[in-house]
C-alpha cells in the first residue's frame, strides 16, 4: 500500500486530502494529515476583528469538521523531515514513512527576527493582526484609546496576504472617522515597496487612495529595529518614524522544522517548481501555498488555484508520467477600503492587475480595481464559501487559469501584457 502524508491542515492541506481522497482507491492508499492544533482558522477574518466586525467565533472552527471521516489525522509537531529517506520524526518522538510528501505547512509571523519588537511595548503599544492572539489584543486597544500616531510597518517582503496592511489602513480610517476621533488620529504606512503596491497601474490607484484618505506613506522603508523607550521605529538606513501604537507585520517565515531538515531557502521557504508545484529536488515531494518559495502572492486564492494543478500533477506522477499542468501564478483577492467598499485585483505571474470586470466578461459582477459595495459583499460572502466549499476541495465557479477575458488593457501597457 503507498502512503501519502500532508503536512499542515490549513487551507491548501484540507483542499488537498479531500480531492485525493476521492481520487485515490482506498485499498491502495493510506492518507494521513498532519497538524500541530486541532483549530482551523479563517486567517482572512483577523483583518476584521480589530474593528469589532468580526469575532473569534466567526474565524474558528474544528479540523476535524473538514477531513474525510477514514484518514488518518495526526496532531503533533514534526520535528525533523528526513526527504533522502522518506522519515517524518513528531516531536512526540513517533515517526512514519512516505511514499509521497504534500508541504502545506504555510508561513507564520516572526517578530524575534526584528531587534527589539517583542521588547517591553509588544501587546501593549506594538500589536500584530496576523495572528488571533494579536487580532483580539489589538481590538480591546482600540475600544479605549482615543487617538496619537498610528504606524503600521511591513518589515519585508514577501508576507501572506500582500494586501492586508492596506486594508487595514483603510479600515482604520473609516473605524475612527465613524468613532469621531479621525482628526486624533495620524495614520502611517511604512513599507519596504517604492509604493502601495507593487505593480504600476494599481500602486496609481491605491497610491491615489492613501492621499484621499489622508493616510501617510513612507515608502522604501526597511526596519532596522525598534526603540521600545523612544517609540519609534529605525530603519537601517536610520530614518526615525514615531508612533502611539505600532501595527506590524513582521517578518514572515516558513515553519522552523526546514531549517533544522536542510530542506528550504534562508526564510524556511521550500525551492518549488513555479509551474508544476513539485519540489526542485525531490520528485516525490509536492509543495502547495505559502509553504513554497514561489513568486506568486502568499493568499489562499492561490493555495485555491494551485490545487487543481497539484492533483492533476500528483495524479500523473504517481501513474509514472510527468507533471504537465502548469500553475501560471493565478492570485486574485478583494482590497476592503472602508465603508463598506472594496476593490477586487486579478493577476498571475506575467499580468499586472488590470480594470475590467470579474469573473464573467463584460458582466461579472465584480468590478477589477474599482471600489464598490459589491465587491465588498464579495469578500464577506467568501467566507461561506470557503468553509463549505473550498475546504472540501469542491469546485467553485471561478477559473484557476488566469485569464484576460473580462481585461481591459490601458494602451500605455498594452505592449508589456503577453497575449491568450
Amino acid at each position: 500500500m503507498k502512503k501519502l502524508v500532508i503536512l499542515g491542515a490549513g487551507t491548501g492541506g484540507t483542499i488537498m486530502v479531500n480531492k485525493l481522497k476521492r481520487a485515490l482507491p482506498d485499498q491502495e492508499w493510506d492518507i494521513t494529515i498532519i497538524d500541530k492544533e486541532p483549530v482551523h482558522y479563517y486567517q482572512p477574518g483577523f483583518l476584521f476583528i480589530p474593528f469589532g466586525a468580526y469575532k473569534e467565533r466567526d474565524v474558528i472552527k474544528p479540523k476535524s469538521n473538514f477531513f474525510p471521516s477514514d484518514v488518518n489525522v495526526i496532531y503533533a509537531d514534526i520535528d525533523f523531515i528526513d526527504p533522502n529517506q522518506n522519515r517524518i520524526e513528531l516531536a512526540n518522538e513517533k515517526s512514519l514513512t512516505y511514499d509521497y510528501l504534500i508541504i502545506a505547512t504555510g508561513t507564520e509571523i516572526r517578530p524575534d527576527q526584528i531587534e527589539g519588537m517583542e521588547d517591553g511595548l509588544w501587546r501593549s503599544s506594538i500589536f500584530d493582526f496576523y495572528t488571533l492572539d494579536g487580532a483580539k489584543a489589538l481590538a480591546r486597544f482600540f475600544e479605549t484609546w482615543e487617538g496619537g500616531r498610528l504606524v503600521v510597518n511591513i518589515a519585508e517582503m514577501p508576507i501572506k496576504c500582500p494586501v492586508a496592511p492596506l486594508e487595514f489602513v483603510f479600515l482604520a480610517e473609516a473605524f475612527f472617522t465613524r468613532k469621531g476621533i479621525r482628526d486624533k488620529v495620524e495614520i502611517t504606512l511604512a513599507t519596504p515597496l517604492s509604493g502601495a503596491f507593487t505593480q504600476p497601474i494599481c500602486n496609481q490607484l491605491l497610491s491615489d487612495t492613501l492621499v484621499d484618505k489622508q493616510i501617510q506613506i513612507e515608502p522604501e522603508f526597511n526596519i532596522g529595529r525598534v526603540d521600545n523607550e523612544a517609540k519609534k521605529i529605525v530603519s537601517w538606513d536610520e530614518r526615525e518614524i514615531p508612533f502611539d501604537v505600532l501595527v506590524s507585520i513582521p517578518t514572515n517565515m516558513g515553519a522552523r522544522v526546514f531549517e533544522k531538515s536542510n530542506m528550504g531557502d534562508e526564510l524556511n521557504y521550500i525551492p518549488t517548481d513555479r509551474h508544476t508545484l513539485q519540489s526542485v529536488e525531490w520528485s516525490n515531494i509536492f509543495v502547495i501555498g505559502d509553504a513554497a518559495d514561489l513568486p506568486s502572492s502568499k493568499a489562499g486564492s492561490v493555495a485555491h488555484f494551485q490545487s487543481d494543478v497539484l492533483f492533476e500533477n500528483f495524479m500523473s506522477v504517481i501513474n509514472g508520467n510527468e507533471p504537465k499542468a502548469q500553475f501560471d501564478g493565478h492570485t486574485n483577492c478583494f482590497i476592503e477600503s472602508g465603508y463598506e467598499k472594496a476593490f477586487l485585483v486579478d493577476f498571475d505571474y506575467d499580468v499586472q492587475p488590470l480594470p475590467g470586470k470579474y469573473p464573467l466578461p463584460g458582466l461579472g459582477p465584480f468590478a477589477l480595481l474599482k471600489e464598490t459595495t459589491l465587491n465588498h459583499f464579495g469578500k464577506l460572502g467568501f467566507r461561506w464559501l470557503y468553509w463549505h466549499m473550498m475546504l472540501k476541495g469542491y469546485k467553485i465557479p471561478v477559473n484557476s487559469d488566469f485569464s484576460m477575458r473580462g481585461k481591459i488593457v490601458p494602451e500605455e501597457y498594452a505592449k508589456t501584457i503577453p497575449q491568450e
